[in-house]
């Protein structure tokens, strides 16, 4: 019997085939990471497969380069789209980030 995350990733991945790319990943996100990781890294970027990530803080943003290979299969697999690499970058401090995010 299949597992309830296998199902909701056949039928995330049905329900967003015509939506753009980028709309279809940044779906997927949280399905390919879990709500720990996608709440603290935001997909905001596709171009020619390269897709771009943006972490709250530099530990998140090294938790997710040590299992890259892993996301960008998973999100490639769920949102049916080509993802040949995943950048990650640091969310610049801003009005609304606080200090330690820098």
């Amino acid at each position: 019997m299949e597992n309830m995350r296998d199902i909701l990733r056949e039928v995330l991945g049905k329900s967003l085939e015509r939506s753009p790319e980028l709309d279809r990943l940044i779906a997927a996100w949280p399905v390919a990471c879990g709500a720990a990781m996608a709440s603290r890294g935001e997909v905001v970027a596709c171009d020619d497969g390269e897709v771009t990530v943006v972490a709250v803080d530099r530990a998140w943003q090294r938790q997710m380069e040590s299992v890259r290979e892993t996301l960008r299969r998973e999100i490639a697999s769920i949102a049916r789209v080509r993802v040949t690499g995943i950048h990650f970058k640091l969310r610049s401090a801003g009005p609304e980030s606080p200090a330690g995010d820098r």
